[in-house]
C-alpha cells in the first residue's frame, strides 16, 4: 500500500470499545507516516496483527451490531487496505459513503486504494470530493499532490504540498513529497531541509533519510549521504534502494570493496535488481566471496 495512514473522523458516532482500541492502535501506528506514492508505515508484523482475522472478525462484529455505522465501516476498510485486499477495502469505503455521503476520510481511503490499484483518475476524483468536503483536510491535499507528482505535473504536487503544509506543519509526508518534487527538479539544498524536517517529525521512517542521501549523493557530499544511507537501513534492513545507493556512493569514493559489499547485500534481497547488479560488476564484485561493509 501507499504509505499514507488511513484516518477515521471524529465527527461520527464512536466505536464500541474493542473497535475503538483497535482503531487507536492502528493510528498510532499511522502517526510517523512517509509515503513517496506507497498509506501507513508500520512494521510488517503491525501489520499482520492489524489485518488479523481476529481484527476482522472483531470489526466485522462491530458493523453486523451497527449496521449503519459508516466509521466502523472505514475502519475495517482501512485494516483490508493495509492488507492489500482492495476489493473488500473498496466495499467498505462504498458502505460508509453510501450511509454518510459526506463522510471525507472514507473518500480519501478509497482514492488510496484507487491509487494503489492503478486508478489515478479515480483516486484524484475521491481526493477532490474529500478536499470540497473539507477544504482544511492535509491528508487529501498530500494523497493528491503525490498523485500530480506521479504524473510529472510538479507544480500542481508543489501547490497541494504546500496547503497540506499550510493546514499541518507537522506533516512528515508533506515534507517529504514536497522534497522529492524539489529532488526532480535538481533543487537539492531545498529538498534537504525538506528531508530534514521530515526526518524530525518521524524520526523513525526510512525514507527521508534515503532521499536526504540521493541529494547528498547529487551534491557529491558522498560521506554524509552515506550516513544517511546508513541510517535510512537502520531502520530498513532489507531497503534494497537504499543498499544500492549506499553502494553507488562507496563507488564514487573509490572504496570498492565497500561498494562490492553493498551491492552484494541488495543483490541478497533481490538477485535480478539490475541497479544492483551492473554495480556490482561496475566495482569487480566477485559473487561468492565476502565483503567488510564497515
Amino acid at each position: 500500500m501507499t504509505r499514507e495512514r488511513f484516518t477515521r473522523s471524529s465527527s461520527v458516532p464512536r466505536l464500541p470499545a474493542c473497535a475503538a482500541l483497535l482503531a487507536s492502535a492502528l493510528l498510532l501506528a499511522g502517526c510517523q507516516t512517509i509515503g513517496g506514492g506507497s498509506a501507513a508505515l508500520i512494521e510488517d508484523e503491525e501489520l499482520v496483527r492489524a489485518a488479523s482475522p481476529t481484527n476482522i472478525a472483531s470489526l466485522t462484529d462491530v458493523i453486523r451490531r451497527n449496521p449503519n455505522d459508516p466509521q466502523a465501516y472505514n475502519m475495517r476498510g482501512s485494516v483490508y487496505g493495509r492488507a492489500g485486499r482492495f476489493p473488500e477495502a473498496l466495499e467498505d469505503f462504498n458502505q460508509a459513503v453510501r450511509i454518510d455521503p459526506k463522510y471525507t476520510q472514507a473518500y480519501a481511503n478509497r482514492a488510496l486504494v484507487y491509487r494503489e490499484m492503478k486508478r489515478p483518475d479515480l483516486a484524484l476524483a475521491d481526493f477532490n470530493r474529500a478536499i470540497q468536503l473539507d477544504a482544511n483536510y492535509s491528508p487529501a491535499y498530500v494523497g493528491r499532490g503525490i498523485i500530480y507528482r506521479m504524473q510529472g505535473q510538479p507544480e500542481q504536487a508543489l501547490r497541494d504540498f504546500n496547503k497540506a503544509i499550510e493546514i499541518r506543519q507537522d506533516d512528515a509526508q508533506a515534507f517529504h513529497n514536497r522534497g522529492l518534487v524539489y529532488q526532480a527538479q535538481g533543487l537539492h539544498k531545498f529538498a534537504i531541509d525538506d528531508f530534514t524536517t521530515a526526518i524530525g517529525l518521524a524520526i523513525s521512517a526510512p525514507e527521508p533519510f534515503h532521499a536526504r542521501g540521493l541529494s547528498y549523493l547529487a551534491l557529491n557530499d558522498y560521506r554524509r549521504a552515506i550516513e544517511d544511507f546508513d541510517e535510512a537501513l537502520g531502520r530498513d534492513k532489507r531497503s534494497i534502494e537504499a543498499w544500492t545507493s549506499r553502494g553507488l556512493a562507496y563507488e564514487r569514493l573509490g572504496e570498492k570493496e565497500k561498494a562490492a559489499g553493498s551491492y552484494a547485500r541488495a543483490m541478497n534481497i533481490n538477485q535480478g535488481y539490475q541497479p544492483a547488479v551492473a554495480g556490482f560488476r561496475r566495482v569487480g564484485g566477485q559473487y561468492g566471496a565476502s565483503y567488510n561493509l564497515n
